[in-house]
């Protein structure tokens, strides 16, 4: 929609100084600076010259953001391809690029020698037009710079995952919630609510849900997880009524062919997780900004100990539980982030030493409840030294760090 707007207002633009030349500019002539007018077949030349340059700067910036799309695709992850896709700033500045050219190629459409019979302004604004272009170009490839780094990629990531985190928190913080299904003990006709096509799960208004269950007089059971791919037919929600009745609960969530990360933690981290094993890769062989992206990946497990993970359930204003939704447990989260890394970072020890980094880091943060799931995500870690031996001491610095993180979840120490 950016570059559209964008356009709509270059051909708004052009069509305004169009009449203003034909209607205006003779009459107050002698108010606008001459240095600012110019005739009509210079008009012409200077227009098609800017026309010209602002669609060969369109065309190297298309093929700039194509070659940023490949690196990110191959360097990094598919799946954080959105993520430039999706950036404000490329498509302003395509949208610049491209209003420039339609506003200085309408323009010259206009410039006809049997309506004009005195100078003309709107080549002094296609020429402002081009300068500020000029100097977007400029921005475009300093952003494009920056951009392209690995660690301006990796902050964006952990910002947007701590933003999901934050919006899951606020749900949890506003509603009244409780962790455990003995609560759940709904009553009444169950109604089924199905997929109508198969999708991943993009969105689920669960606030939405409690109100409208709330309206209804019913319990909703949410069966399908954010992040999960549905197939048509499946079982979406049970609903418990008192009646047998055909419930439409379609504005309340989202189905869609890719998995988003606005509301799915797991998704948010498997981004994060996929960068770090490209890193660690043999093509690529880049295990610092893997272990940079592993501690700071504790931190957010960290905070997403302090969510109410495992079966919620949502209260109503009188306390009547509502609506129960599996959210995923905190181990799951943990084994999610840890399987891949530790099995295809067991050959580099500084890996392995990374990953206690970001177990203790995540002790540190979360409640002491979640120590003994991080202390037995360690010893799942530490299994794949198994038929390994380490040198003396790759063995002394990560005994070091496995007692660290013993003493902080008061478990007992393992020798390695």
């Amino acid at each position: 929609m950016t570059p559209a707007i964008f356009s709509i207002l270059a051909v708004c633009l052009s069509v305004g100084f169009f009449y203003v030349d034909l209607l205006l500019v003779e009459r107050y002539k002698e108010f606008i600076p001459s240095i600012l007018l110019t005739k009509v077949d210079l008009a012409k030349t200077i227009m098609g010259t800017l026309s010209g340059a602002l669609l060969t700067m369109s065309t190297f910036t298309f093929s700039t953001i194509l070659v940023v799309l490949t690196m990110y695709s191959s360097q990094f992850s598919p799946r954080a391809l959105k993520n430039f896709v999706h950036d404000k700033v490329t498509w302003r500045v395509l949208g610049v690029f491209l209003g420039g050219f339609i506003y200085n190629t309408l323009s010259l459409l206009f410039m006809r020698d049997d309506l004009y019979t005195h100078d003309v302004i709107s080549t002094f604004i296609g020429i402002l037009i081009a300068f500020y272009c000029l100097a977007t170009f400029t921005y475009f490839i300093h952003y494009i710079a920056t951009t392209v780094q690995v660690g301006k990629l990796v902050d964006q990531l952990i910002h947007d995952t701590e933003q999901v985190i934050k919006r899951h928190r606020d749900l949890q913080e506003e509603k009244i919630t409780v962790s455990k299904s003995l609560y759940w003990h709904p009553s009444g006709y169950k109604n089924v609510v199905v997929a109508e096509k198969e999708g991943y799960v993009q969105f689920l208004a669960l606030e939405k849900i409690k109100d409208y269950a709330e309206e209804q007089e019913v319990q909703v059971e949410v069966n399908a997880a954010i992040g999960e791919f549905i197939y048509e037919g499946m079982p979406l929600m049970h609903i418990y009524s008192k009646e047998e009745k055909d419930f439409q609960l379609g504005d309340f969530y989202s189905l869609g062919n890719e998995r988003l990360a606005e509301q799915d933690i797991s998704y948010a981290l498997q981004k994060l997780v996929e960068i770090a094993l490209r890193a660690i890769s043999p093509g690529i062989n880049d295990p610092n900004t893997a272990n940079d992206i592993i501690v700071r990946i504790g931190s957010l497990l960290g905070k997403i100990g302090h969510l109410e993970t495992d079966n919620l359930v949502l209260m109503g204003k009188d306390g009547n539980p509502l609506v129960l939704y599996h959210f995923p447990s905190y181990e799951t989260f943990l084994y999610n982030v840890f399987f891949q890394l530790s099995h295809y970072g067991k050959e580099d020890i500084s890996v392995l030493f990374s990953m206690a980094d970001s177990l203790q880091i995540a002790a540190k943060i979360c409640p002491d409840y979640h120590h003994s799931t991080l202390w037995k995500m360690q010893l799942y870690v530490l299994e794949v030294l198994k038929d390994q031996d380490l040198k003396s001491y790759d063995q002394k610095f990560l005994q070091a760090k496995v007692d660290a993180l013993s003493e902080i979840t008061k478990n007992h120490p393992v020798v390695i």
